[in-house]
């Protein structure tokens, strides 16, 4: 029986968007969501080659308030680990 599937990182410049502070910015690389959450996030503009920058967080880190395609979106923790971006 094969084992989880692992996420494959895309390098050194490559972070998951919960993990970056605030006042950074880049593009979304991909996401690794599922099912209804894959398509909410993709409806709010979290599409790949999208440009995102972290705005603020909230003091234990959750949730996360980002701006994306001119307006801004707050997500939870766990949907914005999720989401894989490439910093500039």
């Amino acid at each position: 029986m094969p084992g989880p599937k692992r996420r494959q990182h895309c390098g050194k410049n490559c972070n998951m968007l919960g993990n970056i502070k605030p006042g950074r910015r880049g593009k979304i690389r991909c996401h690794h969501a599922t099912g209804a959450v894959r398509q909410r996030l993709l409806d709010l503009g979290f599409v790949p080659d999208t440009e995102v920058e972290v705005i603020r967080k909230a003091p234990f880190g959750d949730p996360i308030e980002c701006c994306v395609a001119n307006y801004r979106v707050v997500l939870r923790k766990a949907e914005a680990g999720l989401i894989e971006v490439v910093c500039d």
